[in-house]
C-alpha cells in the first residue's frame, strides 16, 4: 500500500477582504460594523426592480492599490457581471462579481519559510458585493436575515495553486494582511468578517505534476484555522488515496471543536454560476495615469521596511520581521529610537513584554496606548539602576493598564530601586543578624546558604535593592566576616 507521506499538497487560497469604506460598493448605505438588522439598506443593496448601482470610486482607487501592492498587471478595460446562484441572504438572487475581465491579474507575494523564500503567484484580484448574513441562533425552528452586509465591497484575492504545505498558507496570510494594514485599505478583523479566507488543497504522488481532485475548506475564521484545517485535509486525502479510496470534489466546512472537515456540497464550476456582463454598469477604464497616482501614493511595505530596520537600525533579520508585522508595533519602534533610545533595548521590550500583552488582552497593538516616550524613559530608568528587571516589567505593564509614564507608577508604587550603599549595608546586617543558621551553613560550604539569605534580603526590601550590589556585598561580608553580632 502507498504510504501517506508518499503525496505532495497542492494547495489554493481565496482571501475576501472588505474594504473599510463609510459607504457600500454600489449605494450610499453605511458600512458600520454593529448596526441593528437591516438598518443599512436601501433599494439598491436589495435589488429592487428599477435601481441602478454607482461604482464606490475610493474602493475601485483602494482596489488599484492593493493590486500594485501584490505587483500586479492592471487591466486596461474592468468589467462587472452578475455571478448567479440562490440563496436566502442574497437579495437579488445574483452577485455583482467580476469574471473575465478583473481588476487586476498575474501578481505575486513572497514570504520567508525556515529560512527559505517563497514566491506565492496571484492569479486575480476583483471587487464584488458581499451578501447578507443568516441568524440561525434567535430560534430553533428558523433562521433570520440581516443584509446590513449586502453590498459591501468586498476584494478577493486567489492565488495559483504553489503553496505546498499548511505552514506556507499561514505565512502568506499572515504577510499578506500586514500589506493591507499598511496599505490602510480594511481593518482585517476576522472576527467582524472583514477578512475571510477559503482554501483548495489536492493530492498527487511525489515528483508528478498532475493535479488531484481539488477539496474547498471554507467557515475558517482564523489563520491558525486555516493551518489545522489543511493539516487535517492532507492527513484526511493522504489516508483515503493510501487505501485506493476516490477523493469527491467537493465543498468541506471545518468544525474547530472537532478540528476536523465535514462535508457541506458538491463543488460548483464557473458555469454553475452563468456569468454573464451586469448590464447595469459599464466597463471601467484604468488608464496608466491613474496607475502611477495610486503607485505615487503606496506607503513602505512590510519587506521594505523590514529591509531598511537592518540596514538601518542593525537588528537581525529574526527581530526586524516581527516588528514590521504590524504598522502600528513597527512605527512604535521608530518613534522610540528617534526618542533617543538605542534600537537593540526598544526591540527587545516590544518584542517581549508588549507582544506579551497584546496577546494576553486579545488586542492589537494599534489599539494600547504606549507613548514611545515613556518607553525611552523606561529604558533609561533600567540602564541608571533605578529599576531592576523585574520591577521594570511590573512599571511596564502599569503604564499600558492605565495609560501613565513609568515615572508616575514608580512614584506611586515606591518602586525604585535601593541603589545607595549605606542603605543596602543596613539591610544586610539586619538579615545577617536574623539568619545565624544560614552564615553557618555558608561557612561550612554550603553556597545555597547565600541564595537564601539573598531572597530573605531581597523579601524584606519588597523587591526594590538591587540584586547585584546587595548579593556582592552579602558575600563580602560573609567570607570577611563582617557579621554583626545580634543586638
Amino acid at each position: 500500500m502507498t504510504s501517506v507521506m508518499s503525496y505532495e499538497p497542492v494547495i489554493g487560497l481565496e482571501v475576501h477582504l472588505q474594504l473599510k469604506t463609510t459607504t457600500k460598493l454600489f449605494c450610499g448605505c453605511s458600512t458600520k460594523f454593529g448596526a441593528p438588522p437591516n438598518g443599512q439598506t436601501c433599494p439598491v443593496c436589495l435589488g429592487l426592480p428599477g435601481v441602478l448601482p454607482v461604482l464606490n470610486a475610493r474602493a475601485f482607487d483602494w482596489g488599484i492599490r492593493v493590486a500594485l501592492a501584490f505587483n500586479c498587471q492592471l487591466a486596461s478595460v474592468m468589467k462587472f457581471d452578475r455571478k448567479q446562484y440562490f440563496y436566502p441572504d442574497l437579495p437579488k438572487n445574483y452577485q455583482i462579481s467580476q469574471y473575465d475581465q478583473p481588476l487586476a491579474q498575474h501578481g505575486h507575494l513572497e514570504v520567508v519559510v525556515e529560512g527559505q523564500t517563497t514566491r506565492t503567484r496571484i492569479r486575480r484580484i476583483h471587487l464584488e458585493e458581499d451578501a447578507g448574513k443568516l441568524l440561525h441562533d434567535a430560534s430553533q425552528h428558523e433562521s433570520f436575515v440581516d443584509f446590513n452586509r449586502a453590498g459591501v465591497p468586498l476584494l478577493e484575492i486567489v492565488t495559483e495553486p504553489d503553496l505546498r504545505s499548511a505552514e506556507t498558507a499561514y505565512q502568506y496570510l499572515i504577510e499578506l494582511k500586514s500589506i493591507i494594514e499598511y496599505l490602510d485599505v480594511s481593518t482585517c478583523n476576522m472576527e467582524e468578517g472583514s477578512l475571510r479566507c477559503d482554501t483548495n488543497i489536492s493530492l498527487r504522488s511525489q515528483g508528478t505534476e498532475t493535479l488531484g481532485v481539488k477539496v474547498e475548506v471554507k467557515n475558517l475564521n482564523s489563520f491558525r484555522a486555516v493551518k489545522l484545517a489543511l493539516e487535517h485535509e492532507q492527513h484526511r486525502q493522504a489516508t483515503a488515496l493510501a487505501r485506493g479510496e476516490r477523493i469527491a470534489q467537493e465543498t468541506r466546512l471545518w468544525d474547530a471543536r472537532a478540528l476536523r472537515t465535514e462535508s457541506m456540497r458538491s463543488k460548483e464550476e464557473a458555469a454553475d454560476y452563468r456569468y454573464f456582463p451586469e448590464p447595469d454598469l459599464v466597463p471601467f477604464m484604468i488608464t496608466p495615469e491613474q496607475v502611477e497616482q495610486v503607485r505615487g501614493q503606496l506607503p513602505e511595505l512590510p519587506a521594505q521596511r523590514r529591509a531598511r530596520f537592518q540596514q538601518q537600525y542593525q537588528l537581525c533579520a529574526y527581530d526586524a520581521n516581527v516588528l514590521t508585522q504590524s504598522r502600528a508595533l513597527a512605527h512604535l519602534f521608530e518613534e522610540a529610537v528617534r526618542a533617543g533610545t538605542p534600537a537593540k533595548p526598544v526591540a527587545n521590550w516590544l518584542m517581549g513584554e508588549f507582544l506579551a500583552y497584546v496577546k494576553d488582552k486579545s488586542l492589537e497593538p494599534a489599539a494600547v496606548k504606549l507613548d514611545p516616550v515613556w518607553l525611552k524613559d523606561l529604558v533609561e530608568l533600567v540602564q541608571r539602576g533605578r529599576l531592576s528587571g523585574p520591577m521594570a516589567k511590573t512599571v511596564f505593564t502599569q503604564m499600558l493598564d492605565r495609560g501613565v509614564p513609568p515615572q508616575q507608577v514608580v512614584g506611586e508604587r515606591g518602586l525604585e530601586q535601593i541603589s545607595d550603599p549605606a542603605h543596602l549595608e543596613r539591610l544586610a546586617d539586619e538579615v545577617l543578624q536574623a539568619n545565624q543558621k544560614s552564615i553557618e551553613d555558608y561557612r561550612r560550604g554550603k553556597t545555597s546558604a547565600l541564595l537564601h539569605l539573598m531572597g530573605q534580603a531581597m523579601r524584606l526590601s519588597k523587591g526594590t535593592a538591587n540584586p547585584q550590589q546587595l548579593s556582592a556585598l552579602l558575600k563580602r561580608k560573609l567570607e570577611q566576616g563582617q557579621v554583626n553580632a545580634p543586638q
